[in-house]
């Protein structure tokens, strides 16, 4: 069953809900898929979890990869305007840290719509 439009507050036109993005956490500096939500799952397959990301997400465009060896090196997050099969995507990538000792030990994505602009 469909969601309901989102009608917003008074006065505003009701706003159409918005797919899942999808979204998966890796392990590593090779940033082996370790869970996957089920839109990421859906885009890339289940066979995906598991493989290292340069492996599974061929479809990403080098720098999509660039990102994440960044923000895993830097402990830094972040974030850039890629083209995929499915059109123009924004890629987010966060580090993991152990919350012990602050060492990055993975990094989540997001591969979300674009930001409307305004």
């Amino acid at each position: 069953m469909d969601e309901p439009a989102d009608p917003g507050p008074p006065g505003h036109e009701p706003v159409a809900p918005v797919p899942p993005a999808p979204a998966a956490f890796h392990l590593g500096a090779g940033h082996r898929i370790v869970h996957g939500n089920p839109a990421f799952i859906e885009a890339f397959g289940p066979d995906a979890i598991g493989q290292p990301a340069r492996e599974a997400m061929v479809s990403l465009p080098p720098k999509a990869f660039a990102l994440m060896d960044l923000v895993f090196s830097s402990g830094k997050a972040g974030a850039c305007q890629i083209a995929t099969d499915r059109g123009s995507r924004r890629f987010v990538v966060a580090p993991r840290r152990d919350p012990e000792t602050g060492e990055v030990y993975g990094v989540t994505t997001h591969l979300r719509w674009p930001a409307p602009p305004g």
